[in-house]
């Protein structure tokens, strides 16, 4: 009778241990652990992150640091850290926590518009994924990349089509660049290569072009009539004068950024300078727009051959047929020009 009590005492104690036991663990792993207020909290990983870094992010965002790297060690994350951007929300246990940080990398935007170098889109795309600006360059310039995939140092900027895409965060600067040039390719789908060889320019070609077009006006609606005088002008063996060339070839030449292009700057020794050479500059002098794209590609049929700023509808130009003509109205500019300085 003494031994059965023991027995059942005993059995009732390994109960209490276990329902002790278990009650720690169930809290461990399936009791709300967050410690924030928002309702969702967001976590970026590096790639080369270990396990105490997790925990050191995490720590703040807890009520119980402890009880998470236990569940971590027994789900063997611990060992197997993911680098990306995740979400917690707020009331997660430890185990959601877990099973996001294993599975759950969210993608991000990364978005970028007229940048008129590789190295300001290093910069600009630095600021959106884990890749510094350092390593983005370098793969950008990259001669053995470029050689491959038919660009040069001059024609590299104009691979980059703006626009926003989807990335992981952690994505490296080769990755990136891989992306970019597999949109390149297709952006430059069977209809636009074949606009492109109608009007006898190549890919690169048109986007020298484009770069120019952007850089003459803001307005979209207007970049096909302006983009058209261009190609005038390259039909009949004209010199382009651009002054968007200009002000690039002193920039690149001088690091001077010019407010006004002067007779002087007409003169600077550049291939750039399209008052000095016949044809397209070597490159783009600036990352164009899609529509200054296809203002190229489709540019609009007529006979302009010159072009200045409209006084009376402020951010379009007033386009001409003959020289004389556009006198006339370069005189109507500068006269009001001179009034409101």
């Amino acid at each position: 009778m003494y031994i059965k009590k023991i027995l059942v005492a005993i059995s009732l104690l390994g109960l209490v241990v276990f329902a002790i036991f278990s009650y720690k663990i169930y809290n461990a792993i399936f009791v709300p652990n967050t410690a924030f207020n928002n309702t969702k909290a967001t976590l970026y990983i590096g790639s080369d992150a270990k396990f105490k870094d997790v925990v050191e992010d995490l720590t703040p965002l807890l009520k119980d640091i402890e009880t998470f790297k236990q569940v971590a060690e027994k789900k063997k994350y611990s060992s197997n850290i993911k680098g990306g951007k995740y979400e917690i929300k707020k009331g997660m246990n430890n185990n959601d926590i877990v099973n996001v940080l294993r599975s759950k990398n969210i993608p991000v935007k990364v978005s970028f518009n007229n940048q008129e170098s590789l190295a300001k889109l290093a910069g600009r795309i630095s600021k959106q994924i884990e890749a510094d600006s350092l390593s983005l360059l370098q793969s950008f310039t990259d001669m053995s990349f470029l050689d491959e995939n038919n660009f040069s140092a001059d024609t590299s900027l104009g691979m980059y089509i703006p626009n926003s895409y989807e990335f992981f965060w952690n994505t490296s600067a080769d990755e990136f660049r891989g992306k970019m040039l597999t949109e390149y390719k297709k952006f430059w789908n069977d209809s636009r290569l074949s606009k492109a060889k109608k009007i006898g320019l190549t890919p690169n070609k048109v986007m020298a072009l484009a770069a120019i077009v952007h850089k003459e006006t803001v307005k979209s609606d207007e970049r096909p009539r302006v983009a058209g005088v261009y190609m005038n002008r390259l039909k009949t063996g004209m010199l382009l004068q651009a002054d968007p060339t200009v002000v690039f070839a002193v920039k690149k030449g001088t690091g001077v950024q010019l407010k006004r292009v002067l007779n002087k700057h007409l003169e600077i020794n550049s291939p750039y300078n399209t008052y000095r050479n016949a044809g397209l500059p070597p490159g783009p002098i600036a990352m164009p727009d899609i529509s200054a794209i296809d203002a190229v590609l489709n540019y609009e049929r007529h006979n302009y051959y010159y072009f200045v700023a409209d006084v009376k509808k402020i951010g379009y130009h007033k386009f001409a047929k003959t020289l004389s003509q556009h006198n006339r109205n370069a005189a109507e500019y500068h006269k009001w020009v001179s009034k409101i300085h």
